[in-house]
């Protein structure tokens, strides 16, 4: 009974809506619509996914967490983050935005509670049911919004009384009165002003600073302009997650102008980086990105990797359930390389050509993946599979993902360093596993079997 309110038709419409609005439509026809499209279908999943977690007889407080935890998420910057961060450790780099007018989908949970009532009714739901309808439903509730830099820092200048305003394109100009230490935002219509490339510290005309073109970087000059040499440059992996930040387009990301302001002390610069917002270098000397003041910083694109992860999950979890299989192994070994390429189309897209262009092939993964999926269950149910084999596959599937992505994870956020180290590092550990599993797999099947026919 506590399935049935989860594989109930309209929930199951639910899942379907929310696979085929957040993987297709939103890429193709982003918009209002699509938007709240996700936020309802998904108001009426997620309590029924919730209540398999409590206490039978908790359907209330299933719909009522739901609601209070879409509210939080979506008015508070808090609740946005945490679950920004949780869904990353799920589903992958994810960004979920706080955005009030997601409160119209609210009713939708009314619409969830009357299926609960409706699935009272209903016969217990069968077990290949449950078995398809849970995974497609926990997938569907993870897609999330990714975040694009909403400025581009143009010029900077240092007015007569010291203040340092940085014009961007948009609306927005950040102003700091302390050499940057602290900056605060002014809003209004304005032209970027044109930008300087190079400059001198005021009242020592010996130093002097001056962009690198088409790079992010600062050269000095010790003897007024006559030698130059880095004074700050991102180069190699520090280089590559800045262009997954921004869409992968290395050539937006380079130093437009800079300033410099004399300080007690010394002397600070200040360097319009496009999209990657400032970067500093105090009176000690030291260079900092601090981005843009007071706002998150975007999110290095993980895609790639997750689907990666993805898939190989998914290949340990057929080929676990698989090896334990007595009968149809042929029909299975086909169904579940179809699936599992279908997930590689589904997640991991199309390389070569734009979306519009590989929508179909989405299409195709997401068909092939429900197809093959569909059919690996009803095999594995019907082809009396090993209880172990089957229970190792499922159990090695979410290490694997973890022994993949999380490498990775830490290669965005500075550790390790390097994108080597972190390949090293995924390889080793997805090894370990897999090795692992097939030992115990292999073990079981040793076994003296029970039963002739076995």
């Amino acid at each position: 009974m506590r399935y049935a309110w989860l594989c109930h038709p309209v929930t199951v419409a639910g899942v379907l809506v929310l696979l085929i609005n957040d993987h297709l439509l939103k890429h193709t026809w982003p918009g209002f619509v699509t938007g709240k499209l996700s936020d309802v279908a998904g108001l009426v999943v997620a309590p029924a996914l919730l209540a398999l977690l409590l206490r039978r007889r908790a359907d209330l407080a299933a719909i009522m967490v739901t609601g209070v935890a879409f509210a939080l998420v979506k008015t508070t910057e808090t609740g946005a983050e945490l679950a920004s961060q949780g869904w990353t450790l799920v589903a992958g780099p994810s960004r979920v935005l706080a955005d009030p007018t997601d409160l119209l989908a609210l009713p939708a949970l009314a619409l969830a509670w009357w299926v609960r009532a409706r699935s009272l009714s209903r016969p217990s739901s069968s077990r290949w049911r449950i078995i398809v309808t849970m995974p497609l439903a926990l997938i569907a509730v993870t897609a999330t919004s990714s975040a694009t830099p909403p400025f581009s820092a143009e010029s900077v200048e240092v007015d007569s009384g010291g203040r340092i305003s940085v014009f961007t394109y948009g609306t927005t100009t950040w102003i700091s009165d302390d050499g940057g230490l602290s900056w605060s935002q002014i809003t209004g219509d304005h032209d970027p002003r044109p930008g300087q490339s190079a400059q001198c510290v005021p009242g020592q005309a010996t130093r002097c600073y001056q962009i690198i073109a088409d790079r992010l970087g600062v050269e000095q000059s010790d003897d007024g302009g006559r030698t130059w040499r880095p004074s700050w440059v991102v180069t190699g992996d520090a280089l590559e997650r800045m262009s997954r930040q921004y869409g992968g387009l290395p050539t937006d990301l380079r130093s437009k102008a800079l300033a410099v302001r004399a300080r007690p002390g010394g002397h600070v610069v200040v360097v319009a980086n496009g999209m990657d917002g400032l970067a500093i270098r105090d009176t000690s000397g030291t260079w900092r990105r601090i981005g843009w003041p007071g706002l998150r910083t975007a999110e290095v694109d993980m895609d790639p990797e997750w689907g990666v992860a993805l898939f190989l999950a998914a290949c340990v979890l057929f080929g676990g359930v698989g090896a334990g299989l007595r009968r149809y192994t042929r029909a299975y070994t086909s169904s579940a390389v179809a699936a599992c390429l279908g997930l590689l189309l589904l997640f991991n897209g199309w390389p070569v050509a734009p979306w519009d262009d590989w929508v179909p092939l989405r299409v195709l993964g997401f068909l092939a993946l429900l197809t093959g999926g569909v059919i690996c269950v009803v095999l594995a149910a019907t082809g009396r599979t090993r209880p172990t084999a089957a229970a190792v596959g499922v159990l090695a599937a979410p290490l694997v993902y973890a022994s993949v992505y999380l490498p990775f994870e830490g290669w965005a956020r500075g550790t390790p360093e390097s994108y080597s180290v972190a390949v090293a590092i995924a390889a080793l550990l997805t090894a370990v596993v897999v090795l692992a599993s097939a030992a115990l797999i292999r073990r079981d099947a040793r076994r003296p079997k029970p039963f002739p026919d076995e």
